[in-house]
């Protein structure tokens, strides 16, 4: 018997943990089991062309909401094909609402919740040695009716088998690792409030586990854990190990900054530059939104910890907001925006509120007048404190802030226009209203086009001079971009003699065959530090690497 794990993920760099977590949790069963990966972004007739060829007896589907829809139309066409096909569904997408799932859609088992000790008692099903009626925490299709057993138990996180093998390319793959399951916390909107707990693996194991990663040198390992801090024994055995271990590996972990203690601080500023990844869920700043969705903490408490790591210059910090929140307009998002900003971590990310099947946030959406998309992802579309123009504003605003701001590319032109808007969310808004004028979110623009963008904003709508402006975009530009295709509405020319003079001068230190000479009509480093512009020309070795070498001559 044949059981093909087959997982669509939403990037050819991501990896599905939980059909790695089956296979290896059956790994001793005699039957074959295999795990196919695929991208949303592969076409559909090439994905079923490759199931099929499999020949399996039973496709089970890893559903999620960015994948459920792709997975509905492969379900049909292989029913279509190979009516002895049998498929069977699991994961968050199906864990709610399964015998509805069921009922509307082709196939014949649907696993709900967590799934090992499920699926292990399926395969043994299969191979007859187990009744179905047994199984819990399985829904199934016989004949024209659809039963459903008694749910399971969560499991004991020790009793999970690693899921990971020497023998497993992990090359160029972001590498997802899970310490613990549930979180401590209860909102609104997110599907760990449906469980109650927090379960973790043992220290001793888990130490174990990420020196496999280590020593197949994995470039990142993201923790799926939902509040990785939420126990100070734990998240500080981790970090230590982590922080004294000879790796380059980066390892990502979502974290609540407010509950931080003093102890984690002052192990967390001993960390290699560069070794850890924090995300931070603020959601939003205003402090009764928070309360609105069950977040009984304030955004200065957030702050203050945030603030105080990104002192210390070597954890790297994603915070993340969301649009569409109960309670929260768009002049409270528009504050929350700036209240991250004036942080200045490394990003912002804006996501939009997502009504996902289970959460108490879609049965509690009539209370704010939300209406949102019946399709997946479930985003919102409008509440009664946030128009769907508004968020049709925002969304633009994330589109460039993703570009621009994330991407760390831009900085110093960034900083050129902070200062002559009041706020920074007005300059993104302008931006993105900009973007949106010309075109470019609805077609491909080169990578030089990003660059010159600024140029036309700031003579179109600032009416502005565009001399400090483009030495400005040039040293961006020449920072992270080969010099060879430099665009020439930023590319200059230097005197002859000049040219010779710092050639002969530097001749011993450097290979021109590595730098070229590139010069400016300010002072870029009193630009680039102290945001002051002296009209003076200034000198550079830019490196092929995008080093950049101020020269003297």
């Amino acid at each position: 018997m044949k059981i093909l794990l087959t997982a669509i993920n939403s990037k050819f760099v991501h990896s599905n943990l939980a059909v790695k977590y089956l296979k290896e949790f059956t790994a001793d069963l005699p039957y074959e089991g295999k795990i196919r990966e695929f991208s949303i972004n592969y076409r559909v007739e090439n994905v079923l062309k490759e199931i099929i060829e499999e020949k399996p007896d039973v496709v089970a589907f890893s559903t999620y909401i960015w994948n459920v829809e792709m997975v509905t139309r492969l379900a049909n066409l292989i029913s279509m094909l190979d009516p002895k096909i049998e498929l069977l569904y699991g994961g968050p997408e199906v864990s709610f609402d399964s015998r509805v799932f069921l009922k509307d859609n082709v196939g014949h088992y649907i696993i709900e919740g967590e799934g090992e000790k499920t699926f292990r008692e399926f395969v043994e099903f299969k191979l007859g040695n187990k009744n179905i009626d047994s199984i819990k925490g399985l829904h199934y299709r016989h004949g024209d009716n659809i039963y459903s057993n008694s749910s399971r138990p969560l499991m004991d996180m020790d009793d999970l088998v690693f899921p990971y093998r020497e023998e497993d390319d992990l090359n160029n793959k972001i590498v997802y690792f899970e310490g613990s399951r549930g979180c401590p916390f209860n909102c609104k909107y997110c599907l760990s409030s449906t469980t109650h707990g927090v379960r973790f693996h043992s220290v001793e194991r888990s130490l174990k586990e990420l020196q496999f990663f280590i020593d197949k040198e994995v470039t990142l390992v993201k923790f799926v854990d939902r509040t990785f801090n939420c126990n100070h024994k734990y998240s500080m055995a981790i970090w230590d190990f982590l922080i004294n271990s000879d790796t380059k590996t980066q390892f990502h972990f979502e974290i609540s900054a407010d509950i931080l203690k003093e102890e984690e601080i002052e192990l967390l500023k001993k960390a290699p530059e560069g070794r850890f990844q924090f995300e931070v869920g603020v959601q939003t700043t205003n402090d009764q939104v928070l309360k609105n969705i069950n977040r009984f903490v304030n955004f200065s408490d957030i702050k203050e910890k945030v603030v105080e790591l990104l002192s210390i210059r070597n954890i790297k910090q994603h915070l993340d907001l969301i649009a569409g929140l109960p309670g929260e307009d768009y002049i409270s998002f528009v504050r929350s925006f700036n209240d991250v900003h004036s942080i200045r971590p490394e990003e912002i990310q804006l996501g939009f509120l997502k009504l996902l099947k289970g959460s108490s946030m879609r049965e509690e959406s009539g209370k704010y007048g939300m209406k949102y998309s019946p399709y997946p992802p479930y985003e919102i579309l409008s509440t009664d404190t946030l128009s769907y123009e508004e968020l049709i504003k925002l969304k633009k605003v994330e589109e460039v802030v993703d570009k621009y701001y994330n991407s760390h590319k831009f900085n110093n032109i960034l900083n050129y226009f902070y200062s002559k808007f009041e706020t920074p969310f007005i300059f993104f808004s302008e931006l993105g209203d900009f973007f949106e004028m010309k075109g470019y979110f609805n077609r491909n623009i080169g990578n030089s086009e990003y660059y010159k963008v600024f140029l036309d904003f700031n003579m179109e709508v600032l009416k502005a001079d565009n001399r400090v402006l483009k030495d400005v975009i040039k040293y961006d530009y020449l920072s992270f971009n080969k010099k060879r295709g430099i665009p020439s509405y930023i590319k200059g020319e230097i005197n002859d003699d000049i040219h010779k003079k710092i050639k002969d001068k530097y001749r011993s230190e450097y290979s021109f065959k590595e730098y070229s000479v590139e010069n400016f009509s300010i002072d870029m480093d009193k630009y680039c530090n102290k945001n002051v512009i002296i009209n003076t020309e200034s000198y550079y070795l830019v490196g092929n690497n995008g080093e950049m070498i101020r020269i003297f001559f």
